[in-house]
């Protein structure tokens, strides 16, 4: 899985001025009143009912092998979001959201439109730090607990069902905790490159050419122009729909 790490400038910017919200939303949280940044004891999810699911990084499409899951990543944004859910809406195409904690928490009527017109919800942490993996277990947990947090309180209590870790940075005590709050962890098969703006015939003939690999494809709906995302969806979806394929969710 790819990690995009230089073209995430717009992170930095993100982080940067969403620093005291993050640093309000952590203090508030429960999960992480007693954990320090360097490497305190993981936080403690709030007590609820969930069914653990798979801990192994899904792929497959609920639709088989006809099937196709279109995932749009770190959203969401005021700009693209609704945008990227008309030309879903247009084609009658359910996708999976994966959203970092502080947008959620910052447009959470944005989250609510995604829920409302039947997409499904994915914790992409708390700030998309793309070398997590690199840091201690009891940084991770709160990446992603205090995100699940702040993606379920935006929806109005629907929570997430998927984790992806940004740039693929999983590791086994990751997975364990997602799959354990009921969030199967999520890959993807197609990375289409639409962060790097290559252009939207580059986009398209991306997932043309490795669609073979599997049937997850990532798109972005946040993190700079989205334009070229937008326009690529707005081929790609009855493309698609033209050569037999049907659209679904990854499999849990």
């Amino acid at each position: 899985m790819a990690r995009h790490n230089g073209t995430r400038g717009w992170y930095g910017k993100v982080v940067g001025a969403a620093l005291g919200v993050t640093m309000l939303a952590v203090g508030a949280s429960l999960w992480t009143a007693q954990a320090d940044t360097a490497g305190g004891p993981a936080p403690k999810p709030a007590t609820s009912s969930v069914k653990p699911v798979d801990v192994t990084i899904a792929h497959s499409s609920d639709r088989g092998a006809r099937g196709v899951n279109i995932t749009i990543d770190d959203g969401p944004d005021p700009t693209w979001t609704p945008q990227v859910l008309s030309v879903l809406k247009e084609y009658g195409v359910k996708a999976t959201f994966c959203m970092v904690g502080t947008q959620a928490q910052a447009h959470p009527d944005l989250v609510k439109q995604v829920v409302a017109a039947g997409h499904r919800l994915c914790d992409h942490t708390v700030s998309h730090d793309t070398a997590m993996d690199k840091k201690p277990v009891s940084y991770q947990s709160r990446q992603i607990l205090d995100a699940e947090r702040m993606i379920t309180q935006a929806s109005g209590g629907v929570r997430p069902m998927y984790y992806r870790a940004p740039g693929g940075a999983f590791t086994p005590a990751s997975r364990k905790l997602a799959a354990s709050r009921g969030m199967r962890p999520l890959g993807w098969n197609v990375d289409t490159k639409d962060f790097e703006r290559p252009g939207t015939d580059a986009i398209v003939s991306t997932v043309e050419r490795e669609l073979p690999n599997g049937p997850t494809l990532l798109f972005h709906d946040a993190g700079g122009d989205r334009s070229q995302t937008v326009e690529a969806l707005r081929r790609v979806l009855p493309e698609l729909k033209q050569q037999g394929y049907s659209f679904g969710f990854p499999v849990r």
